[in-house]
């Protein structure tokens, strides 16, 4: 029970409160390293909790730790955060826990916005994101099939493609407040925005996902709203 009410918390993008709820056990720290590094990615706080939490399950947990490892970096390189690198080639890393169940959904979602971001693969990118989105929809994981989503609607926008891409960035944006996942849901609000352009629901879109970002502290998305 406590570990759902945890999870519950960290969804609504309540951190500090989640983490708070976690017992002491295998199960508590976790889901401890995987809610500071998404506190991490959100907030762009320091990293060194997320660090010293991963290094916490290192030994239980090997290829979970990798995954969280290789999130970080990916974030530290994408944002230009500088400072020491927190791991490896985070492209390579994704790729090597593609086949770990029950990660690899969200490790093959990884990889794909790396070679997106990082390797300027957009093909490739695609070709991930459509694997994840399967992946997602056999696990019924919606939280992951929102990202698969909302990345393969923004390439079809960027290709021209506007109405398709504009269903599946809705899509992303109706999962995500479908589980009450609110950080991101504001970056799913954002994202639609951005694809509509200069509209009065784009606007508004704005507003609400700057609120958002303002009341949970979402450092990055604060920036872009």
């Amino acid at each position: 029970m406590t570990h759902d009410i945890a999870r519950h918390l960290w969804r609504a993008g309540q951190w500090d409160a989640a983490l708070r709820q976690l017992p002491d056990d295998p199960a508590g720290a976790t889901l401890r390293a995987e809610m500071v590094v998404d506190r991490h990615l959100w907030r762009l706080d320091p990293p060194d909790e997320a660090v010293a939490a991963i290094k916490a399950i290192e030994c239980d947990e090997p290829e979970r730790a990798a995954l969280l490892t290789a999130q970080l970096e990916y974030w530290r390189q994408f944002l230009s955060l500088g400072g020491t690198p927190l791991g490896g080639d985070p492209v390579a890393a994704f790729a090597a826990l593609a086949g770990h169940d029950p990660l690899a959904g969200w490790a093959v979602f990884w990889h794909a916005v790396t070679l997106d971001n990082l390797r300027h693969d957009a093909e490739g990118a695609a070709a991930g994101y459509e694997r994840a989105r399967t992946l997602a929809v056999a696990a019924d994981d919606l939280l992951l099939e929102s990202y698969a989503v909302r990345h393969l609607g923004g390439q079809a926008v960027q290709n021209g493609d506007a109405a398709p891409g504009l269903a599946l960035l809705r899509r992303s944006l109706h999962l995500r407040a479908a589980i009450g996942a609110r950080p991101h849901t504001a970056a799913a609000q954002a994202a639609l925005a951005d694809a509509l352009g200069e509209v009065p629901e784009a606007a508004g879109l704005r507003a609400i996902a700057a609120a958002t970002a303002q009341e949970l502290g979402l450092t990055w998305l604060k920036a872009d709203a």
